[in-house]
């Protein structure tokens, strides 16, 4: 009599049961298709981007218009570089700046609050971090902007980008998304493991915490970046024109007697690029995440 091993018995049951492993891991035909309509609804306004930013004024305005891409990127890009209006360049560089200091700031004392919140037990902690959600029910740009303008013009910052980074170090949101992913992601009993081996607070923030927090990082990071990339109205009124961001050097690149959506559609495709740079860099990040939390489950 022979005796099946353990794996070749495991393989038959799966290839006798109905749908197999393989309906583990292959996608059905109606899936494929979902996904495939889904990837190209989603990815078409980038590409008529790139379309239109090929082209020119009068191709971009035709009936029907065109799906394919022309041969005037190169020149639409040098034309939003050299328009003097708009100061792209010096709005790129502040974007850059500003983007990159504030998601620093905003991941940085995020993640060590979230982790006083959730791990360390301290008089007022409950207090406070109700405050800190209090904060999130204010919206800041309707409410605050009058105030946060006159303390710009005590501080003498109207035109600098420091006035742009300094409302946006610190947000509840991340405070408070950093603390419900602590609890779930770091143990209190590792914490206290580390402590008794004579870690200190901030030893075990550095060695402990931050690793196992990394996907939460890497989500507010994107999101940060991305919310203060796109900001507009504040640097708007904060900002003189030529020492602008992006977002309000797009904004410069209209024609005073029309629209110019070729040159418009040029600034936006470079402004994006970024973006797509920073996705890249943190989305393993996000997937590793989520894939660690499917396994948890």
């Amino acid at each position: 009599m022979t005796t099946l091993s353990a794996p070749a018995t495991t393989r038959r049951r799966r290839a006798k049961a109905p749908g197999g492993a393989a309906g583990l891991w292959t996608a059905t035909p109606m899936t494929r298709l979902v996904l495939a309509v889904t990837i190209i609804i989603s990815a078409f306004p980038l590409y008529y981007m790139i379309v239109i930013a090929s082209r020119t004024n009068t191709e971009a305005t035709d009936m029907p218009p065109p799906f394919l891409p022309g041969g005037k990127l190169g020149e639409n890009i040098q034309r939003v570089l050299s328009n003097p209006d708009a100061h792209y360049l010096t709005g790129l560089t502040n974007s850059l700046i500003i983007a990159a200091t504030v998601t620093v700031s905003v991941v940085l004392i995020s993640t060590f609050a979230g982790f006083a919140f959730a791990r360390l037990n301290f008089r007022g902690g409950k207090v406070l971090l109700l405050l800190v959600l209090l904060t999130m029910m204010v919206p800041l740009q309707q409410m605050g902007i009058v105030p946060l303008y006159r303390l710009m013009v005590s501080l003498e910052w109207v035109g600098s980008i420091k006035a742009v980074i300094l409302p946006y170090l610190l947000n509840g949101f991340g405070v408070f998304l950093m603390t419900q992913y602590t609890q779930q992601a770091v143990p209190n009993e590792l914490v206290e493991a580390a402590r008794v081996d004579g870690a200190s607070t901030l030893r075990i923030w550095w060695n402990v915490v931050l690793p196992a927090v990394r996907p939460g990082m890497a989500v507010l990071g994107i999101n940060t970046f991305m919310l203060i990339w796109n900001d507009f109205m504040w640097p708007l009124i904060v900002l003189t024109p030529d020492n602008p961001t992006v977002q309000v050097a797009i904004n410069s690149l209209n024609a005073k007697y029309g629209t110019d959506y070729v040159l418009i559609f040029s600034g936006t495709l470079m402004s994006i690029l970024p973006l797509i740079v920073v996705f890249i860099a943190f989305g393993r990040q996000i997937i590793g995440g989520l894939m660690e939390g499917a396994v948890k489950a």
